[in-house]
Order: structure tokens, then sequence, then C-alpha cells
């Protein structure tokens, strides 16, 4: 059982300009003390051809963690567009939020991000120009539906091998959901769904769709 429960994540300030930051509410329940930091990160892949253009936003380390139910918010400021290709600012990517335990990811999140141009600007929807106006683009993170892949890790109490344990180290726990029911409307993309953790073979390491718990609900101290 996993030392870290995430029990809800939240998208706050959406949809909003591009250039506002992003801020995502965070709740988690820690089962054991931990000695060393959590580390949260969020990354925004910049183009699904090729890993130059991710960008990690921000990375926050939370720690030491005694056991016990938290909350925060994780600000982070917007992707520098200079570093994303022209040709792939508009349209559909993926954001993702990270945590990681002595340098081993044990959870990601992954969230569609559509970028468009206001309503406002219906005209730049039509002819859209060769150099996009950033100060007129909406992000609008695709919220309803996260993807959560959680991986094995063994915080501070090393595991013992077991023969059955050991045969699900080599691919995880396989869920076998078809990418294509994730965000309907918006297709698939392979090297999309892979910076989600997806992989066309294996499926995923247990994952699932969001964490079961109904936006809103929770604490408001950062720790209760």
């Amino acid at each position: 059982m996993s030392a870290i429960n995430v029990t809800q994540v939240q998208v706050l300030n959406n949809p909003q300009m591009f250039m506002t930051p992003l801020q995502f509410e965070i709740q988690y329940e820690c089962l054991q003390p931990l000695a060393n930091d959590l580390e949260w990160k969020l990354t925004y892949v910049g183009s699904a051809e090729s890993d130059a253009h991710d960008q990690v936003l921000d990375t926050v380390l939370v720690g030491p963690v005694a056991v016990g139910s938290y909350k925060f918010v994780f600000q982070a400021d917007p992707p520098d567009v200079s570093r994303i290709p022209q040709s792939d600012i508009l349209g559909v990517t993926v954001l993702l939020l990270t945590c990681s335990y002595n340098d081993v990811e044990f959870i990601r999140v992954g969230y569609y991000v559509n970028n468009d141009y206001h309503d406002q600007f219906e005209e730049l929807r039509e002819n859209p120009p060769a150099t996009v106006q950033i100060d007129k683009v909406v992000r609008n993170i695709l919220e309803e539906k996260p993807r959560v892949t959680r991986f094995p890790c063994e915080f501070d109490t090393p595991s013992i091998p077991t023969a059955s344990g050991m045969e699900g180290e080599a691919g995880g726990t396989m869920m076998g959901e078809d990418m294509e029911n994730v965000q309907p409307g918006y297709g698939y993309d392979a090297d999309a769904a892979a910076k989600m953790g997806y992989d066309q073979q294996q499926g995923y390491a247990d994952q699932q769709q969001g964490f079961g718990f109904a936006a809103g609900h929770g604490p408001t101290e950062v720790q209760y």
C-alpha cells in the first residue's frame, strides 16, 4: 500500500487566458511518517513530436511529512511561448502533474489542454496569423477526466520481493483502457498518450480516470 494517497486534484481558475498562472488545489493523505520531501512537479508538453519542447513550469518540495491529511495550492507560471513551436501553440496538448519521493515518481496526473483564440476573436480562428497572438489565446484544461497513473514506490520501507510481486514489476497493473475513450472529440495521439504514462502494448501501470471524490469537497486547512 502506498504511503501517500492523493485524494483530489482540483484545477482552479479555469478556463483562463494562456498567460495566466496555473493553479491546482491538491489534497492527499500521508499514511506513514516520511523522512524526506515529496517533490511535486508540473510539466507542460510543448510538442508531441519532441521532448525538447517540454517545460517544467515549477517544482515544490513538501516535507518531512507526518501522518495526516493535507491540502495546498500549487501555482506555476505559464509556459515560455518562445520555446514552443508556433505550429504547436494552438490545439490540444498535455499537462503533467507528478509527485516523487527519493527521485521515484509514484503518481502522474495527466490533463489534456485545449488552446484556442477567445470567442470574441472569431476572425483569428478562421484566418489564423502566422505568428500566434498569445494575448488573445484561452487555455482550457480538460479537468473532467484526468488520467491518473500510479507507479510502485517503496518510500521508507523496502519491500520483500515475492514471486507474484516480481511478475507485477514487469508491467504493473494493466487496466487496458483505450485512449480513444479518454477525451471524446479529441481523438488518440500516441505521443501525447505516452507522456501521460500509456504504452500501446502494455496499457497503464495502475491507471484510472479521476480520483473518485466530488469536486470542491475537502478540508480548508493545510493539515487537519
